[in-house]
């Protein structure tokens, strides 16, 4: 073998195990039947493969919603996500979009989030290409007409109209000003009614000339396909799509939510309110800073809903409160942990004084026991299991993640659900919850307000 040949041998090794130890670097970890490819121009591409029914469920999301939001943006994500069904390049009226949708045959919708806006669209399998072409034309070529947004306008206008007929919106929107302050838009994803009603077509191209590009999305193929020709497909059809050259988030930096400076208790009257509804509100963790707290909140939270829990038994079990729980969404930047409260309207002030006795509680060692900690634990990962069940729901549930969490926290989350420990717990509680400022609101009608003086007792502690 002579000296030149040996060196080029050296060499096509070498690149080779280059190559070998890059793709195992980038390669996230997914579950089983997970593929994943990133394309050239930064477009991440999973495809799920589920042969139980002949159909496919493709989904792109984007990094976007509410925290991308200042107040003079506040909900224009939203009404993005409702023009994106509107015409485009391919399909330049509504009347030609639906027709092509009445085609494929397809189920579709899209929703917008604090982190994440997503279209998803489910048909038969053997419709793939020309249901990866329709998302391509949707989300690259949209045609924003001042016609089309004087019709969208009211219709998510009407949205914001419907939730505020609903006392626990109202009330939850109020503890949002308490909770996040100046930075409310960007937990708020349904917006602000004079920026919904003063939308142009200018503003809509301002938010997708921001995030829209392939480098922020995750396109996710599901269903009875495989994941190689799902690729190629993926490649071919969306391959051409111009990356933005830039990281949209380091572009656009996310400000940091500033926290809550005091305890603050508040009463809302509303004519609505055919029932008093309390909330109490703290800013919790957030998976950028402390991914291990979001897992001990779940677990503490599904504890207090057994109905062997303190929490229940002293609150529901002795007729205080019709009902009670404690709720974390796990979030990329600051969440919020928030538990609600129905109270006995004749029982007001002794469940609000045992509300905040449980409160006090929370760093107990003993306020729960072995076999309740198991058991939430065991709940929880149940719960993880049925929701992998139905394969038109898993884009939803893997985009998330990519958009929150990640792909490792998602494949990782039932295995790190059985590691929850109680030192676990106490380090969420005594981090977030004790001695931390704490929003509590009660909204109820004007003549139970007088009849009550809740003022007098529904106070900061």
């Amino acid at each position: 073998m002579t000296l030149k040949l040996t060196k080029q041998l050296m060499l096509c090794a070498f690149v080779l195990l280059s190559a070998l130890s890059v793709s195992a670097q980038t390669q996230p970890r997914l579950q089983p039947g997970y593929f994943w490819k990133k394309l050239p121009n930064g477009l991440e591409v999973v495809v799920i493969e589920n042969h139980k029914v002949p159909l496919a469920t493709i989904e792109i999301a984007v990094k976007n919603g509410a925290y991308t939001e200042g107040p003079e943006y506040s909900g224009l994500s939203h009404l993005f996500e409702h023009m994106f069904f509107k015409a485009n390049k391919d399909f330049p009226t509504q009347e030609k979009l639906l027709h092509r949708i009445q085609e494929l045959g397809a189920i579709f919708n899209g929703t917008t989030d604090v982190e994440r806006v997503n279209y998803f669209f489910t048909f038969n399998a053997d419709s793939l290409k020309g249901g990866l072409n329709f998302l391509n034309s949707c989300i690259r070529f949209p045609i924003y007409r001042a016609e089309d947004m004087a019709k969208e306008r009211p219709v998510v206008d009407g949205e914001f109209q419907r939730a505020e007929s609903d006392p626990g919106f109202l009330l939850s929107y109020e503890t949002s000003k308490y909770l996040w302050g100046d930075q409310i838009t960007r937990k708020n994803a349904i917006g602000i009614h004079e920026i919904i009603n003063t939308a142009t077509p200018e503003k809509m191209m301002i938010i997708k000339d921001k995030y829209y590009y392939p480098n922020n999305s995750l396109l996710t193929i599901c269903g009875d396909v495989e994941h190689e020709k799902a690729f190629k497909l993926a490649e071919s059809i969306f391959g051409s799509w111009q990356s933005s050259g830039f990281d949209p988030h380091v572009k656009y930096p996310i400000p940091p939510f500033e926290p809550v400076k005091k305890s603050v208790a508040f009463v809302k009257e509303s004519s609505i309110a055919q029932t008093p509804y309390m909330n109490f509100s703290w800013q919790g963790p957030s998976y950028a800073k402390d991914s291990a707290a979001t897992l001990a909140a779940d677990v503490f939270n599904r504890i207090m809903a057994l109905n062997s829990s303190k929490f229940r038994q002293a609150l529901v079990d002795k007729r205080l409160a019709v009902s009670a729980g404690v709720s974390y969404g796990t979030t990329h930047y600051t969440g919020e942990i928030s538990m609600f409260v129905v109270p006995n309207p004749e029982k007001m002030k002794e469940c609000f004084d045992e509300v905040n006795n449980q409160i006090a509680q929370w760093t107990s060692a003993d306020y729960f026991t072995d076999e309740q900690l198991s058991d939430a634990i065991a709940a929880l990962v149940r719960a993880q299991s049925r929701a992998k069940e139905k394969p038109s729901s898993l884009n939803s549930q893997l985009s998330y993640a990519w958009c929150s969490e990640s792909f490792a926290y998602d494949t990782d989350l039932a295995d790190n659900y059985k590691k929850v420990t109680r030192a676990d717990i106490k380090r969420y509680v005594d981090t977030y919850i004790a001695g931390k400022p704490l929003v509590s609101g009660i909204i109820l009608k004007p003549e139970v307000n007088k009849q009550y003086n809740v003022a007098s007792f529904f106070v900061a502690k």
